[in-house]
């Protein structure tokens, strides 16, 4: 009981931090080049605007882009067959992004998540500390990972 009271003070504490974020306020403070890490991977992944106000994110580059035969990672688990031979450090994570001015986020697409091959409904904030929150939901189950804009 004292565990799920500690939850929901630090969220109904932390919830109204991450909304009041400056960064969360204007729809292009997510375009940037970010570093992150899920898993073992390190990566860094590239947002830009796209001529029709929605955001596209993609990866460019990899810690770890070749295998033991020193062969470019492709994406293999892609459910479009078509793309399982695109090298993993092109990877498109996400398009279609829309800022929700209201909600002071960035959802409305799905997230493709290339180590488990599935594409999850996606959210993006700026959390307190400045790191974008990228959060993927699927069947009720999420998963938030930070990314850290570089200068």
């Amino acid at each position: 009981m004292k565990k799920l009271l500690f939850v929901l003070l630090t969220f109904l504490c932390v919830s109204p931090i991450i909304a009041q974020n400056p960064l969360n306020d204007k729809a292009d403070n997510i375009v940037g080049t970010y570093t992150s890490k899920q898993g073992d991977d390190k990566f860094k992944a590239k947002i830009v605007k796209l001529t029709d106000g929605t955001y596209r994110g993609q990866v460019i580059w990899l810690e770890n882009d070749k295998d033991a035969k020193g062969n470019k990672i492709l994406d293999a688990k892609n459910p479009d067959k078509s793309l399982r031979s695109k090298p993993a450090d092109q990877i498109v994570l996400f398009s279609g992004l829309k800022y929700n001015a209201k909600k002071r986020r960035w959802d409305d697409t799905k997230i493709y998540d290339p180590q488990r091959g599935i594409r999850a409904n996606m959210t993006a904030e700026f959390a307190a500390d400045g790191k974008l929150r990228i959060k993927g939901s699927l069947f009720g189950i999420s998963e938030s990972v930070y990314w850290t804009k570089e200068k």
